[in-house]
């Protein structure tokens, strides 16, 4: 007689079910992209264009209205000249001037002044670039589908947050200053690193893809050039940090070889650009903006830069002209209910959402981090950020380096506030909602204070002639009333003489058949 063993298994501690994936949340997300940075920015649609838009609207408007396809052959056939200037930027210049073209085909269809035109494609950029920041952030976080899934806490908490540091920190910051450019700018050089984490497997034509991508960045412009070193950063952040990847594995990873393969289109056309520049500009005499310069002092402001994100130093920025009772009126108490009203449905689905492990977001907060370098050391080694700013301007003034220091420092703040713990979430989210809502007073601020100059006066009563433009004898006279006001105005300066005359006839021929001012019929 034998006896039979049985082997009883080991008892398990019961499995927490997973949450079933929840896409319908991703509505969610993006409709927050939208709503927003469109109640941060929307205090600052009557503020006068400046600098260069005061003309480009109308001039890029009056010349591809007609022939948008132009844009193309316009943009070649100037290259040349630009390459000589120092400012070779081809695929920038075509953006810029379809984004100017939209403006003006607004206010031709709308009758809407090209300074709320010019506003709108803007605050429409800045939802783009709100919107790539959590595509970014969820390509990172996420192993799974991205969006057949559930996004995480960090894309809800993400549009909050970007859309707070949407602050016109002075007239050189990318809310004020080109903003449709540099915001969309931004948001490529966002989803180049998105798409270099979610590729799990390279194709023939993902290569051809990257080799043409990173070349085509080499001649976009100075912001686009880091899209390449942030794709290779992400790529090794989330292998190391989110997915586990030995370093061996990592390097021969779909993600690495697509960023390897940026760099080898990028490079070449990179360094062959700037060999040629070197030559043309080495005696100096060329485009300060795109001029670069590196001495000890670059050390020094670096850090100076990665700060200058901070809501707090661009509410003290934004507001250096107003009056001290500016976060007074009806801007702050409509913006805190409208973001207040959001944020409560966001309260309700966060429990529905996933919540990244610690080390993920360490990952993440890293990520965060290369951005603001990135964006940063663009302002530390440009010779146009040191002529136009000194002693605090340093530490509040927005430039063209606000379009990924806002999005990475903001994505910072997200990261670290999940990072003190799942009670901290809650109280993220009412400070982010508080700090929009100041952010929007204090652009309200900023419009306020822009109001009081002749200058904007001036091109704000443009943009609305040009807006409503009347054919009449009696529309002719104010239209010259306001070219002599102009003319006047810069009277020392015969190239804004010219380029308002030019740009304001060509785009006035084109709305309307006749001249912006015609003196004959005066006579």
């Amino acid at each position: 007689m034998t006896a039979q063993t049985v082997t009883i298994p080991a008892a398990r501690s019961p499995e927490i079910p997973d949450r079933p994936p929840n896409p319908r949340l991703w509505g969610h997300v993006a409709r927050r992209c939208v709503l927003v940075p469109a109640i941060v920015l929307t205090p600052l649609l009557a503020v006068a264009p400046s600098r260069d838009h005061r003309f480009n609207v109308y001039w890029h408007g009056g010349l591809f209205r007609d022939d948008p396809a132009a844009i193309v052959s316009h943009t070649i056939a100037s290259g040349d000249a630009y390459l000589r200037l120092g400012n070779f930027r081809p695929l920038g210049r075509m953006l810029e001037k379809s984004l100017d073209l939209a403006a003006f085909t607004g206010m031709q269809q709308l009758g809407l002044p090209a300074t709320v035109m010019l506003r709108a494609v803007s605050i429409l950029a800045a939802m783009l670039l709100t919107l790539a920041v959590v595509v970014l952030a969820e390509s990172v976080l996420h192993r799974g589908r991205l969006l057949g899934g559930t996004p995480s806490t960090v894309a809800l908490l993400l549009p909050y947050a970007v859309g707070a540091g949407f602050v016109a920190a002075g007239q050189d910051s990318t809310v004020i200053l080109f903003g449709g450019l540099y915001f969309s700018t931004a948001a490529v050089v966002l989803l180049v690193a998105a798409v270099a984490c979610r590729l799990d497997r390279l194709r023939w034509w993902n290569g051809v893809l990257a080799v043409t991508a990173g070349a085509a960045l080499a001649i976009f412009n100075e912001p686009a050039y880091f899209a390449v070193p942030l794709a290779t950063a992400a790529v090794l952040l989330r292998g190391r940090f989110v997915l586990g990847m030995g370093p061996r594995q990592l390097l021969v990873s779909p993600g690495m070889r697509f960023a390897g393969l940026l760099w080898a289109g990028f490079l070449p056309v990179f360094a062959t650009v700037r060999w040629i520049i070197r030559g043309f500009c080495s005696d100096g005499g060329c485009y300060q903006g795109s001029d670069l310069i590196v001495d000890a002092r670059s050390i020094l402001l670096l850090p100076v830069r990665m700060t200058a994100w901070l809501p707090p130093l661009q509410w003290r920025a934004a507001t250096d002209a107003g009056t001290g009772d500016w976060w007074r009126g009806v801007v702050p108490v409509v913006a805190v209910v409208l973001l207040a009203g959001l944020a409560v449905r966001t309260h309700v689905v966060l429990r529905e959402t996933a919540r990244p492990d610690r080390r993920a977001l360490t990952g993440l907060a890293a990520v965060a981090v290369v951005i603001i370098a990135c964006g940063a050391l663009l302002a530390t080694l440009s010779v146009a950020v040191r002529a136009a700013m000194s002693g605090t301007q340093l530490w509040e003034q927005g430039w063209r380096d606000s379009a990924l220091t806002v999005p990475g420092g903001m994505l910072l703040v997200v990261s670290l506030s999940l990072l003190a713990g799942r009670r901290a979430t809650v109280g993220a989210l009412v400070a982010l909602v508080l700090c929009g809502t100041v952010s929007a007073t204090a652009n309200r601020a900023y419009a306020g204070a822009t109001a009081t100059l002749k200058t904007a006066q001036l091109d704000n009563r443009i943009a609305a002639a040009m807006g409503g433009f009347e054919r009449s004898k009696a529309g002719n006279v104010r239209r010259c009333a306001l070219l002599d006001e102009a003319l006047l105005t810069n009277r020392h300066k015969p190239f804004l003489q010219q380029r308002y005359t030019d740009s304001l006839d060509l785009a006035a021929r084109t709305l309307a058949g006749v001249p912006f001012c015609d003196r004959a019929v005066i006579r």
